[in-house]
């Protein structure tokens, strides 16, 4: 068809016009304007043109880029027009018509999947309307109160138990919002929302199957891989008419709503100029609210990191180190403290996983692992990663068992770090099941007892496994979808995580904003954090050691109140034998009890409260206690409650708490306390 410079684009849109650019506008993409349209592309060579289709239309028309609206290889055009709907566009250069770089929405890839819209061209729509954010604004959440709920939009509610309406779907994620709320979560990392390729293509280089060619039949479910960056996903997106756009506000800003961040994760090829990542990373900031993006693949760090726009926007990457802030003006000196940076922390997993299955030589990494919180940076914490084993896979495989790849069990890692508790896969033996529960909760206590943010993946807080699949990059089935009857089944692994995300919030010394010292730098007596073996003051660093206590002192946590958090000692057992730790000695007028313990099934490793909160009678100082074999227990700090003066009324005060107790058993524990102090203060004011 030839090219035209014309003032009309057929039938539907005869009143769009090329205007002349008043004020030039060198961000990439395209954007409304008051008028219409601006387009900004990068395009090296001689000429640059726009075509402009009717939706489903072969034939369209070109209009040129003008030579005197460019700047460098950047081609700037305005158009002005009232309606644009019902039209594509692509960018027309000396190496042929390619879809715009920056699009916000493409067309030709609604369904998810689709292996024939693979071979069709890619085409942008014009974007929508001006968005009503109702001043939502990102939440900015510090990192040291952060809990991080790492999912795939598609895998999430794709399940026919998911309850939600169109499966799959950024609209059934935010169906999923009462339940986040209730698990506890306050930040949820969407695995590569943008849209991608997903029907992988052959090209005859083994390992490389983005390029062009025809389809494999696979599909790349995870999303690594070549994509366009400013756009949410089509096939992500509710009803017969995709508005990714829209669909994907309406996610943010609900979230927003119900105090929850979102952080999306990008993937850049290394192939992309360093400007065009930086622009992208700003586009999902102010176009899309997000709270932070998780940076994978080859992505501009240092640039990213001094970007003045994202100084208040989470980024996430695998390291930071040697990454710096420059001198600015305003701030002469060179930051040290950069709150906004996250490092993806490898190395937990790795060392975890080791003390979880009792590996020699571990207490140093142990102690290193529940203390690390720099101040450079803050640290992300995981157990288990989108690349490997869940974490009930964790504990029930040693083996990978991806033949279902197609690679003959070929790809994935081969060093896991896991232990299947005696039997490789699914078992029904009780014990074995019994075991692996335990192994979950000692694995969710290292996750939430150690300093920095803890992440965990989709469906491990009700063991969601993969069966053994340790790398299901292109599993678009049950092997990844979340399988919510596992709610159900393993509601008491549920329940667990549940609580101990509430433990973890309501006290301060699991998340310290700056890293623990091991010294009394508040002189109250006890450092901040302090390290012990079965004999307290002595930590023991031979290899064969897989014991290890630490003592949290309260004074160093404050609460939102101002007032101080208790004193808590955690015994670590990892050994196949158990070991009786001594207790360290509390201040004056304190007490321990014993409320965690993983080796408690009947409990769910959850001890009876009694009357924490209120204040328990007195009873006999705790001073040494047998840990079972690989258990962890969680000790906490009380002031009984004050008796009277006299032996006599002492044994009237213990009489009567423990007859209200036994009326109360069925009462829920937060009641029973209210019931045995107020019996109590009753009893006291009569003498």
């Amino acid at each position: 068809m030839p090219y035209e410079n014309v003032e009309g684009i057929q039938v539907k849109a005869e009143k769009i016009v090329r205007q002349k650019i008043r004020t030039p506008d060198f961000t990439p993409g395209i954007k409304r304007t008051e008028t219409g349209m601006h387009l900004c592309v990068e395009a090296p060579g001689t000429f640059c043109r726009l075509a402009i289709y009717e939706t489903g239309k072969k034939q369209g028309v070109r209009i040129p880029f003008s030579p005197e609206e460019r700047v460098g290889d950047l081609w700037m055009m305005e158009l002005a027009g009232d309606d644009f709907s019902g039209l594509e566009y692509t960018i027309e250069t000396e190496q042929g018509e390619l879809p715009d770089p920056c699009g916000r929405i493409y067309t030709g890839h609604e369904r998810w999947g689709d292996l024939k819209a693979a071979l069709r061209p890619v085409r942008c729509r014009f974007p929508e309307e001006t968005y009503d954010w109702e001043m939502d604004q990102p939440l900015k959440h510090p990192y040291d109160e952060t809990i991080l709920y790492r999912l795939h939009v598609r895998g999430f509610t794709r399940h026919t138990s998911s309850g939600t309406g169109e499966r799959g779907t950024f609209r059934a994620l935010t169906e999923k919002i009462p339940y986040l709320k209730e698990l506890g979560i306050t930040a949820v990392e969407l695995m590569m929302p943008n849209e991608f390729q997903e029907v992988m293509m052959e090209d005859g280089a083994d390992g490389n199957p983005y390029a062009t060619g025809t389809p494999t039949g696979r599909l790349n479910y995870w999303g690594y891989g070549a994509g366009y960056l400013f756009a949410p996903k089509a096939s992500y997106t509710s009803g017969k008419e995709k508005e990714p756009e829209r669909e994907f506000k309406d996610l943010v800003k609900e979230f927003h709503k119900n105090d929850i961040e979102v952080l999306v994760e990008l993937y850049f090829t290394g192939e992309e100029s360093a400007a065009l990542a930086q622009e992208a990373v700003r586009f999902w900031v102010y176009e899309y609210h997000v709270d932070g993006v998780h940076l994978s693949g080859f992505a501009p760090a240092e640039l990213l990191a001094s970007d003045p726009l994202l100084a208040d926007t989470k980024l996430l990457a695998g390291s930071w180190d040697g990454v710096r802030v420059p001198k600015t003006a305003a701030a002469p000196k060179l930051r040290e403290r950069r709150w906004h940076l996250g490092e993806y922390n490898e190395g937990f997993l790795i060392d975890m996983r080791r003390v979880l299955k009792g590996d020699e030589d571990q207490v140093g990494r142990l102690i290193y692992q529940t203390r690390r919180n720099p101040d450079a940076y803050g640290v992300i914490n995981y157990m288990a990663a989108t690349n490997g084993f869940t974490m009930m896979d964790m504990v029930s495989c040693e083996q990978k068992h991806n033949e279902a790849n197609g690679e003959n069990n070929r790809d994935g890692s081969d060093y896991n770090y896991t232990w299947n508790c005696g039997v490789e896969g699914t078992t029904r033996k009780k014990k074995i099941v019994q075991m692996r529960k335990k192994q979950l909760r000692n694995a969710f206590l290292l996750l939430f007892l150690s300093q920095g943010t803890p992440m965990f993946l989709a469906g491990d807080e009700f063991g969601n496994s993969q069966n053994g699949n340790n790398n299901a990059y292109c599993q678009d089935n049950e092997i990844s979808w979340l399988n919510w009857h596992q709610l159900e089944t393993n509601r008491d692994i549920y329940e667990f995580v549940k609580y101990m995300i509430a433990f973890r919030k309501a006290h301060p010394v699991f998340h310290l904003p700056v890293e623990p010292k091991n010294i009394d730098y508040l002189v109250c007596g006890h450092p901040d954090v302090s390290y012990h073996g079965v004999k307290t003051w002595c930590p023991e660093f031979e290899n064969f050691r897989r014991q290890l206590g630490i003592l949290y002192c309260g004074e160093y946590g404050r609460r939102a109140d101002g007032t101080s958090d208790d004193y808590f000692f955690v015994a670590y057992n990892m050994h196949w034998e158990p070991h009786e730790f001594d207790l360290p000695k509390l201040p004056k007028g304190m007490q321990w009890t014993l409320c965690i313990n993983t080796d408690d099934a009947d409990n769910n490793g959850i001890c009876p409260p009694e009357s924490l909160e209120a204040g328990q009678e007195p009873q006999e100082e705790l001073r040494q206690y047998m840990v079972p074999p690989r258990s962890i227990l969680v000790f906490r700090s009380f002031k009984p409650i004050s008796g009277p003066a006299s032996e006599k009324d002492g044994k009237k005060v213990g009489k009567v708490v423990k007859s209200v107790k036994r009326q109360n058993v069925r009462k829920e524990p937060a009641k029973e306390a209210e019931t045995v102090v107020a019996a109590v203060r009753e009893l006291e004011e009569r003498n």
